[in-house]
Formats: C-alpha cells, structure tokens, sequence
C-alpha cells in the first residue's frame, strides 16, 4: 500500500506465470521482460514448489501468506490446488483477533490433503463479548500499551532512545526527546519507586532508593536519569503514527497498532504526544516531540519475544520485523496442521 504498487500492473503476468508453472512450463524469464517491477513474480514461486512437489505426492498441507491485494492471485493457487485433491480456503484475516497487538489485515491460504481446509477460530474481538449459551465470548483486543508491558494506568512514556536507518533514528535522543527530558526535570517530575508503586519528587530531591540506582553524582542535566513518567503526574495521551505521511494511521497507545511496515524513510514509525488536558494547569505547556519506536518495541508488536536476537543494522532489522508473520496469527494457521492444541496463553510454537 505504501510502494508504488506496480505489481497490481503486473498481476495479469503473474497469473499467466502461476497457471503455466501449474502445468510444468516456467514462462517466467519470457514473462519478467513485460513486468514493470521485476520482483513480481516472485508471488508464482511457490507454484514452482508446489508442481514439483504434487509429482511425488506431496505436500500434505500448504499455508500462505500476502498482502490482501494478492488475494486473486491466492484464489487461483486455490483453483488449482482443488483439481490436485487439496481441501482449500482462502480469505482476509486480521492479525488482531488472534492476540496480536496489531491490526493487520492479510491474505491467507490453508491447503490440506488430509483434513477440511478452514480458518482458525478468532479469539479476541475489537469490544470484549460477555459469556453465552455458547460459551465465553471473545476478549478485547490487546492494546499497544498491554502488549509492551506499560499497564492500563501507570503508563509510562515510550522508550527516549531509538536506532539508526529506517524505522529508528541515529540519535541518541530523538529530536525535542532531551529538551523534554529537561523540562521534566525542572517541573518536579522524577519519580521514585518504593515496592512498585510510584512517588512525586520534587526538581533534584535525592532519596535512598534513587542513590542506590544512579549514584551520587551531581545535579547535571547530562547526569541524571530519564525519568519514569507515568499517567498520573503526566498528562500526555500516547499514539503511534504508523509513517509520516498525511494519511498515516495514528492509533492511542491502548488500541492495537495499525499494520507496522519499514524499509523507507516516508514508513517511520513514531510515538506521538498530546494533552489529554491542559498539563500542568497550564496552556502553554510544549508537548513532546515525537519519538521513533525501537526495534524491540516494533518487534513485541509482531508478537516476538522481547529478547529476539535481531541481527544487522536497524534498517535491517525494522525490514525484518516489518515483513514478518506475526508468530501468534502463524501459530493459529499452523496448530492444526501440526497436530498440535493451541491454549490462549501458551504461544510456545509461536516462538
């Protein structure tokens, strides 16, 4: 959606491509001279796989993924598939109804030659259902803010420090991120945390627990500590901006993101502030400038461990996380072709 979508001019080609290869002719060298973007038939690959695999029986089962503008092409895979004896559906699934913190909406294929072919059953929904004479409804999306750990009150402010290359900036502190910091500072709001719960102290106070974590050192701007902001002595309402175009999708931190993809400078994705009332009791109060999301965020918004061992630069690692399935919506596509019982809360296979 966000590219130049020439491979939607390309479809007719691909589709020529699929049904030739579903026939043991590769047309594809033939056909690329005619594409506009040489990467689109690369979405009649698989059939490549698939007709060599068919000769010798096989596979038992095929899942697959896309973009939703690829869903004909899914729906001629489908076509075919059905003449070689597979049970097929195909269609559009949100990420967020299976657990993901995120609303991606994608083009999914599931093929069996040993079971019916349907899709998994959803388990959350955009408002929670109460319970039934069919059993117990379905819960409420999982937020941005739940998914990152940062609590339905005592939310504190996104991370204030990002990457380098596309999805993170190369700063260390994103533009206006240390100007805020300050400010904060001046206003009084450190705060201090005694058993989990958090304290109010005043511009520069000193206490026990505050020594213990930073030291002695002296009252410097550059020495001290980000802060730990939270709703309580913070007004700002959180939202991510998914790119910084003019229709970008801006979700608050307590809905699930939109659908999180990189790999250009236009897609970077930002936390944006604004007053969920006048802060301070002042009109005149700056709001934060906004702050690139981190790879570890964007990577928990896919549903991967926090401590996913990332490799390559930043750019090449928001690539990465941006074109990736979500493991909870591959777990559901999967557990039934594995053989495997999927619990709500054991997402083991996802990882």
């Amino acid at each position: 959606m966000a590219g130049k979508r020439l491979g939607l001019l390309d479809q007719p080609l691909v589709h020529q491509a699929v049904d030739d290869l579903a026939h043991g002719r590769d047309t594809r060298h033939h056909l690329l001279v005619a594409c506009r973007d040489a990467r689109s038939l690369l979405a009649a690959e698989p059939m490549r796989y698939l007709h060599a695999l068919h000769s010798v029986g096989e596979p038992e089962w095929v899942v697959m993924e896309e973009v939703p503008d690829v869903l004909p092409l899914w729906r001629q895979y489908a076509a075919i598939l059905r003449t070689w004896g597979f049970s097929v559906w195909c269609g559009i699934l949100n990420a967020a109804d299976y657990g993901v913190p995120q609303t991606r909406r994608r083009a999914i294929l599931l093929g069996s030659r040993v079971r019916t072919a349907y899709p998994p059953s959803p388990t959350h929904a955009k408002i929670a259902e109460p319970e039934s004479l069919f059993g117990p409804g379905r819960v409420r999306w999982v937020g941005m803010a739940e998914a990152l750990g940062w609590g339905a009150t005592d939310r504190p402010v996104p991370t204030l420090c990002a990457g380098g290359g596309p999805g993170g900036g190369p700063e260390p502190f994103p533009s206006g991120a240390r100007q805020s910091l300050a400010a904060a500072r001046d206003r009084g709001t450190w705060i201090s945390q005694h058993d989990g719960a958090h304290t109010l102290l005043e511009p520069q106070t000193r206490c026990a627990d505050w020594t213990a974590r930073c030291g002695s050192r002296a009252a410097d701007p550059a020495h001290l500590p980000a802060p730990t902001l939270t709703s309580k002595v913070h007004p700002w309402k959180w939202s991510l901006r998914s790119n910084n175009q003019s229709n970008a999708t801006v979700r608050s931190a307590d809905e699930p993101a939109g659908t999180l993809f990189f790999g250009h400078r236009a897609n970077e994705c930002t936390w944006v502030a604004e007053p969920a009332a006048p802060p301070w009791g002042s009109e005149s109060e700056v709001v934060p400038e906004p702050i690139r999301i981190t790879a570890r965020e964007a990577g928990i918004l896919q549903t991967f461990p926090a401590d996913y061992p990332w490799r390559g630069t930043k750019g090449e690692q928001f690539s990465q996380i941006g074109d990736a399935v979500p493991p909870r919506l591959a777990a559901h596509l999967l557990a039934p072709h594995l053989r495997l019982s999927l619990h709500p809360d054991d997402f083991t296979l996802a990882a």
